[in-house]
């Protein structure tokens, strides 16, 4: 039941913080948030919906967003 009410809660903080955007977000950004999303549901259910499960994966999915996004907005180097 735990993990419902914080998948729950990463859902709609992922649906209000796109709903947020007034323009379109750039690759970076939609990096960050769906990093941060899947790996705050990844960390509750690793961790059996503790808080420092979701949040420790939440950051961390935010950062490799954030790194995947970035590379992929950035013109080509070939």
């Amino acid at each position: 039941m735990k993990a419902n009410k914080t998948l729950i809660a990463c859902v709609s903080a992922c649906a209000l913080a796109l709903g947020g955007c007034g323009s379109n977000p750039s690759k970076q950004e939609m990096g960050i948030v769906t990093g941060s999303v899947l790996g705050g549901v990844v960390g509750a259910s690793l961790t059996g919906g503790s808080t420092w499960g979701t949040v420790t994966g939440a950051a961390a999915g935010g950062l490799i967003g954030n790194k995947v996004g970035k590379d992929l907005q950035s013109p080509s180097k070939r």
